[in-house]
């Protein structure tokens, strides 16, 4: 029988080897380093000599050509303080985006900036919109902006009561946009039935704050607001009070608080007082309908506009009106839905943003007499 022994490795052998390993490749590295750039200096110095130089000689070019690539691309240049725009708009062509890029002065290269999209495949998701530039920048980070889809933006307050007119005077002061054209689209029924089952859009665009963007279409802020309607308001339908038929009668109801009531602690009440004549079959009086029929600013009435011949004429026409008159916000909404519980069915002014709220006819008149009389004396002698 061969007796056979196994060798065994002590711990510190182990170490060893791995540092003589470690050792050999980091003295080695440099070396092959300082080899490979000498083979690139002949084969620049003399390219045509063997097939190994040839291809020595196109690997500079690459490495210079790579290296040049990459400083256009990454390092960044000022293009001032001032926004350099550009406006993308719907199925442009991607070289139109860079000619108008070039225009611009946003980039130095047309070729340079669309080989880079195209490899990194951003010009197929270019959306539209206005894209500012200002500042340091880089083709990189342009490329950024255009796959981040970082369009310029702008924020849009549309105040509660706001109407149709002027949403629009709004969106053509904050965006630019064509107020006529707007508020024609909005009233446009055959556009309105077709793409939201109403007659119009009075009402129905939720008062809020919006990110839109500049050269945004019409029809997308419309569809962008209604959307908001229909999330916020549209779900109400279910819970409607039931003196309330339908939810365009709970947002008109909503429209005339809305105009009427300047204090919103007030709403309920104000809508208490609505509630109370449309159950005991009196008409509304409500001096915002009569505003809207007359298409004019708030302003104090006369006994002629009173005597307009308009739908919208809650002093000769009973009931409702036949849509809303502003677009109310969300608490004007919860009060037409939640009425005070009152006996009022009269109020009036009283001159401070609040009023005077009476259940009798009596009441009422001793209240507007009361009114007149601190006006007389409030007035500067």
């Amino acid at each position: 029988m061969t007796n056979s022994k196994t060798y065994k490795f002590h711990i510190y052998e182990y170490f060893l080897y791995w540092f003589v390993t470690a050792l050999v490749l980091l003295l080695a590295i440099p070396v092959l380093f300082f080899k490979f750039i000498a083979y690139l200096v002949r084969s620049t110095g003399a390219p045509l000599k063997s097939a190994a130089h040839l291809a020595g000689f196109i690997l500079v070019l690459i490495i210079i050509s790579g290296a040049y690539i990459t400083y256009e691309v990454m390092m960044p240049y000022n293009l001032g303080s001032e926004h350099h725009s550009i406006t993308v708009e719907e199925n442009d062509h991607f070289a139109k985006i860079a000619a108008s890029l070039r225009q611009a002065g946003v980039i130095r290269s047309e070729y340079l900036f669309r080989a880079a999209a195209v490899l990194g495949r951003i010009d197929k998701y270019i959306v539209p919109g206005r894209y500012d530039f200002r500042g340091e920048v880089s083709l990189y980070g342009i490329l950024q902006k255009f796959r981040h889809k970082d369009i310029a933006t702008v924020m849009v307050t549309i105040p509660e009561g706001s109407n149709i007119y002027k949403i629009a005077s709004i969106l053509s002061h904050d965006l630019g946009i064509d107020s006529t054209a707007f508020a024609a689209r909005a009233c446009d029924t055959v556009y309105t039935r077709k793409q939201f089952n109403i007659n119009g859009l009075e009402g129905y665009l939720f008062p809020e704050t919006y990110q839109f963007w500049y050269d945004m279409k019409i029809d997308n802020i419309i569809e962008a607001m209604h959307e908001q309607f229909q999330r916020r308001v549209a779900p109400l339908a279910d819970s409607l009070p039931p003196d309330i038929a339908s939810l365009h009668d709970l947002i008109t109801l909503a429209s005339i608080i809305q105009g009427e009531a300047t204090v919103d602690d007030e709403m309920p009440l104000v809508s208490s007082v609505y509630h109370n004549r449309l159950r005991n079959g009196m008409i509304l009086q409500a001096d915002p309908t009569v505003l809207y029929a007359l298409g004019g600013a708030p302003r104090g009435l006369s006994k002629e506009d009173l005597k307009i011949q308009s739908p919208y004429n809650t002093y000769i026409v009973a009931g409702l009106p036949p849509g809303p008159i502003n677009c109310p916000g969300m608490k004007a909404i919860r009060a037409a839905m939640r009425p005070a519980d009152s006996d009022y069915f009269y109020f009036v002014a009283d001159g401070t943003g609040r009023h005077i709220f009476s259940k009798t006819l009596e009441d009422h008149n001793n209240a507007r007499i009361k009114v007149k009389r601190m006006r007389r004396y409030s007035r500067p002698s």
